[in-house]
């Protein structure tokens, strides 16, 4: 590209890409058992533009803003999603079991979805602005600009077009994979905020979404009995 560099242009893509991507897997987890993902979307939109204006505003300022404080509120909202997911899964699991019809279970309060969409949203946009405001202290800003807005158009479109297949996936298996998702990165991100070096990064969240399946899988199953009464 005439007038761009190339580099600074692949790291602010692959960055914004890496970054968010978690939000957009979360919100998807967050609104497993809501009729649609607009108000964990609109969080995460809202806290993503908080961050962003902030860095426009403010630049290195913002790199001085305890990122802690972001992680320990982001981890505390999951927990409390891990909790209510981990319900909602296993009264899904006893209505297969039973094969009943009975109304679904109360989705999570709109103001909750949007709390949650917001802290991730705000917590994964502050670690990609990290590294922007590098990029554009560099010199590089205009680079880096064109780098995210390629990595976003491309995750909204993709949001767009998978969004529907992922819920389309049998409830119980769904909730399932959400609960341990939610459940990896609480961890994570509590990890993070007490100072635990995580081996590998981010990439240590797979064993923890490993971890999160088999403790969730082994709860449904120590709690999902017969003699557990099935309530509509």
């Amino acid at each position: 590209m005439v007038g761009l560099y190339l580099p600074a242009i692949v790291a602010a893509f692959l960055i914004v890409i890496v970054e968010m991507t978690e939000v957009v897997a979360l919100v998807f987890a967050l609104s497993a058992d809501a009729a649609s993902a607009r108000h964990g979307s609109l969080g995460a939109v809202a806290g993503t533009a908080v961050v962003g204006a902030l860095a426009l505003g403010f630049s290195a300022a913002l790199l001085r803003v305890p990122h802690d404080w972001l992680l320990v509120g982001s981890a505390i909202v999951l927990a409390g999603f891990t909790v209510f997911l981990f319900r909602s899964t296993l009264k899904s699991y006893r209505r297969a079991r039973a094969r009943a019809t009975g109304a679904p279970p109360p989705p999570p309060p709109r103001s909750l979805l949007f709390a949650g969409g917001f802290t991730v949203g705000a917590t994964e946009a502050t670690e990609a602005v990290v590294v922007l405001v590098a990029l554009a202290a560099g010199g590089y800003g205009s680079d880096a600009l064109v780098g995210t807005a390629i990595a976003g158009v491309l995750l909204v479109v993709l949001a767009a077009i998978l969004h529907e297949r992922i819920r389309r996936i049998k409830v119980p298996w769904l909730k399932l994979g959400a609960t341990a998702l939610v459940f990896a990165f609480a961890v994570f991100w509590s990890g993070e905020a007490l100072g635990v070096a995580w081996p590998l990064s981010d990439l240590f969240l797979l064993p923890l979404f490993l971890l999160g399946l088999g403790v969730v899988r082994g709860g449904v199953a120590l709690l999902d009995r017969p003699s557990v009464p099935v309530h509509a």
